[in-house]
């Protein structure tokens, strides 16, 4: 499975149309291929949303966008509100979760952090081995890492229900031990930017 992580930068107070243009034709679209998750930004980069899709290979990726272009379908009209666009190939690892449609945010954590070269597989074991106590606090969405972007980049989603319940669940892991990871060799963590997101009304993950 390869998942695409689509970010659109918009045109300031464009957000809710753009969402209600995207929800108006995502019925036609979701016959080629399900939408994972729409998400806009709430404390980060303002006026952005977020569009995530699964697709069992790169192959099938060219061919489904393909053929919604070609049958008129899709991409929405909101071209007139695009400011940039990033699209970006990640795959996941192996204790990320499927991604089916669920509720357990509203609050999206998504947390994006730039790796030495040779890094991530060093990362995945690490939280392999922490991973089980920490979900009992909160919902992991997905831990992924990039195949096609910005490479060596680990990006991981939590869900919660509101900043205060994050606030108090990040300080009980770090308290109790369970959070973050440690170890690696030095100098492995390059960067670190998170951002807090909310979904559309339309998003299957919400």
């Amino acid at each position: 499975m390869i998942i695409e992580v689509r970010t659109y930068q918009l045109k300031p107070g464009s957000v809710p149309e753009v969402e209600k243009r995207f929800a108006e034709c995502l019925p036609a679209r979701e016959k080629l291929s399900k939408l994972t998750a729409l998400w806009h930004t709430e404390i980060g980069p303002l006026n952005e949303i977020t569009h995530v899709w699964t697709y069992d290979s790169f192959e099938q990726r060219m061919a489904i966008r393909g053929e919604a272009v070609k049958s008129g379908v899709w991409p929405p009209p909101i071209a007139e509100f695009i400011v940039t666009m990033q699209s970006e190939i990640f795959l996941p690892a192996p204790f990320s979760p499927a991604l089916t449609p669920r509720e357990v945010g509203p609050l999206f954590e998504i947390r994006s952090y730039s790796m030495a070269p040779g890094a991530i597989p060093g990362t995945i074991e690490r939280w392999a081995a922490k991973i089980d106590e920490r979900v009992k606090l909160s919902p992991l969405v997905g831990a992924w890492y990039t195949e096609l972007g910005g490479l060596n980049k680990w990006v991981h989603i939590w869900a919660y229900k509101d900043v205060a319940e994050r606030q108090r669940i990040r300080a009980e892991a770090v308290a109790r031990g369970i959070w973050p990871p440690t170890g690696g060799a030095p100098g492995q963590l390059v960067r670190q930017e998170n951002k807090l997101v909310l979904p559309a009304s339309c998003s299957p993950l919400r």
